[in-house]
């Protein structure tokens, strides 16, 4: 699949997720505006994608407020002409559970992934229309966000959000022909690592090269960065210009559409509800089979 001609900016691509998005993007054709708080690592970022044969600058500065936006869009303009795809990538976390979490832990993840999303896609979205080519935008999610997470109050609710905003977008700008769909990777990153039931495969893997076990690639959809990719370009690229409004996983060998929140189980009570009436009638009625929460445990090998 074949991106010649298109111009993209993908934040937090100085390492991790999203390198491995930026390198595919340049690597099928689109020149890429490389994003990272770290210079060292956007300055590394370029090299790579320059030397494999792609066309790519560099901007260091922390995706959030509308400034960090609207130089993107602005670098991306100025170096190739103009902007059809964003992705937008960058994150960092500050996990504790709810009574340890501070003001400053909250709305430090909420000011990168929630904020950072709104400023950039809104930037983006004002160039694309102003050129009137359509153009993609490609949120990232978290199943987090899908299912909630524990010590995660701050970036699940980002997460969460960012599904929400695609939806909406994807609304907002149909008329304008630039889709607006959320990935939700899985994939052996730093902050995957930190988890006991990947942390030893990842490791094999690093010291040997060898590919996770299958339980890891399909049951958990757990890979490599690389291994997300392909969504990501498909998602930048024509073959999807009818998929819009859509929250859809990637990870290892597993590709998945998330399904939206709908009413599970409904029932109805002349006069209303009152509270001793949902209590008689919960556990044998709307909530006889209570949804499930947060993300699964992985499962132990031989399980």
């Amino acid at each position: 699949m074949r991106l010649d001609g298109r111009r993209a900016i993908v934040t937090g691509s100085g390492r991790g997720l999203g390198l491995a998005y930026a390198e595919a993007l340049a690597a099928a054709g689109a020149a890429v505006v490389v994003n990272d708080v770290d210079r060292e690592a956007v300055d590394v970022a370029v090299g790579k994608i320059t030397a494999a044969g792609g066309r790519a600058i560099g901007v260091a500065a922390a995706v959030g407020d509308a400034e960090t936006a609207e130089t993107l869009v602005h670098a991306a303009v100025e170096a190739f002409g103009g902007l059809d795809v964003l992705v937008t990538n960058a994150g960092i976390l500050r996990d504790r559970v709810l009574w340890k979490m501070t003001d400053d832990d909250f709305d430090a993840v909420i000011g990168v992934h929630l904020r950072g999303t709104f400023t950039c896609a809104r930037a983006a979205a004002v160039r694309m229309r102003e050129q009137g080519t359509g153009g993609r935008i490609v949120l990232v999610g978290s199943p987090a966000g899908q299912r909630g997470n524990f010590g995660q109050s701050n970036y699940a609710a980002a997460k969460a959000g960012i599904v929400a905003m695609a939806r909406t977008w994807a609304m907002e700008l149909a008329r304008a022909e630039i889709t607006v769909n959320a990935v939700v990777p899985v994939a052996a990153t730093e902050m995957t690592k930190t988890i006991p039931a990947f942390a030893p495969a990842i490791a094999e893997s690093e010291r040997t090269g060898a590919p996770f076990p299958d339980r890891l690639r399909k049951d958990e959809g757990l890979g490599t960065p690389q291994d997300a990719t392909g969504l990501v370009t498909f998602l930048a690229s024509q073959a999807s210009k009818d998929v819009t409004g859509q929250a859809i996983g990637i990870g290892g060998d597993r590709l998945a559409l998330w399904s939206h929140p709908a009413e599970k189980a409904v029932a109805f009570a002349d006069g209303g509800w009152s509270a001793d009436a949902i209590a008689e009638q919960w556990h044998t009625g709307v909530g006889a089979e209570p949804e499930t929460y947060g993300v699964p445990a992985p499962k132990a090998p031989g399980a």
